[in-house]
């Protein structure tokens, strides 16, 4: 009688304080576990919400309190203490989809000279319905080329990437000064190895904060996402070809900033938000992309439209109406 093995699966999942969005994500990890798959789920939590814990003890999970700061922190917490002979990750806000694991352990079996698969995500609203397509639509498989889009704006979602037990004692663990992009980080250092791979097919469902409304999130990101660029840019620059190249990479690797600043300022005026709250969409995206941010401001651009309409008085209930003296 043939049997398939079962193999064991360390799951990371940093937590902080939402308890809901984490038994979602637990649930979905146990869904997919079979006679061939087994899950170690460990909980990396630097919260306060007393739930968090007993989500986790529902779903049997190992349950990790976490003192410092950052979903770095979290995630290191579960790292150190995974067994598995492979380690996947999974935000508490984000859920894996049927089809995801079994096809990155089949590959990493079939290809022992490779370190850890990632595959595509679908960004879905608080509810889980899509907003995309799967996300990227394309990218580069392996080597040279992955490292390039991985620095050109391809973000992998952590969640969607699989690697073997030893690449944690490869590549160390998450930075943890970095608290934005860690993740992003992370993947890198695997990238550079030439032995991570993407495999096409649709493996998360990746939660959407609605537009505009986490403005200090993407400004403390900010000068994160510049670190990490440069860290791991500058050592490959012959990836990019040219110096001209790289700084093509800088551009597509801030634009999702700038993008987000210039949509949040738009929205704003257009929707007749106070002007501090323009505002500091506006600064986001100068911090951003300070020349390109100050010639927007006068060329007939939305930037420009958006502060003007932040200088025009607003009234906040409608005029009075007008009496006829007859």
């Amino acid at each position: 009688m043939n049997t398939v093995p079962s193999r064991r699966v360390s799951v990371v999942v940093p937590t902080r304080d939402r308890p809901e969005y984490l038994r979602q994500a637990l649930a979905s990890i146990r869904a997919l576990e079979g006679p061939d798959l087994t899950f170690e789920i460990l909980v990396g939590d630097n919260g306060s919400d007393p739930r968090s814990r007993e989500v986790a003890a529902e779903f049997a999970a190992i349950y990790i309190p976490v003192v410092e700061a950052g979903a770095g922190a979290a995630r290191n917490a579960g790292l150190c203490n995974a067994t598995g002979e492979y380690i996947a990750f999974l935000d508490d806000d984000d859920v894996w989809l049927e089809g995801h694991i079994r096809p990155h352990l089949a590959m990493l079996e079939e290809q022992p000279e490779i370190e850890g698969v990632m595959t595509q995500v679908i960004a879905v609203d608080d509810a889980l319905r899509p907003l995309d397509e799967p996300w990227p639509i394309r990218a580069p498989r392996e080597g040279d080329e992955l490292v390039q889009s991985m620095l050109s704006g391809y973000y992998p979602q952590i969640g969607a990437t699989v690697v073997r037990a030893a690449v944690r004692d490869a590549v160390g663990y998450f930075d943890e000064r970095l608290l934005g992009d860690q993740d992003w980080d992370w993947q890198l250092r695997v990238a550079r190895r030439r032995k991570l791979v993407y495999m096409p097919g649709p493996g998360v469902y990746f939660r959407q904060r609605p537009p505009g409304s986490y403005d200090a999130l993407r400004l403390r990101r900010l000068g994160f996402g510049r670190r990490v660029f440069f860290r791991h840019a500058l050592p490959e620059q012959r990836v990019f070809g040219s110096f001209k190249g790289l700084l093509g990479a800088y551009r597509n690797v801030m634009w999702q900033y700038y993008e987000y600043f210039v949509e949040a300022a738009t929205e704003r005026a257009e929707d007749g938000h106070p002007r501090t709250e323009i505002w500091r969409a506006i600064w986001g995206a100068m911090r951003t992309f300070p020349v390109r941010a100050a010639y927007h401001l006068v060329a007939p651009k939305p930037l420009r439209k958006a502060f003007l309409a932040s200088l025009t008085p607003r009234r906040d209930h409608p005029p009075p109406p007008v009496v006829s003296a007859h």
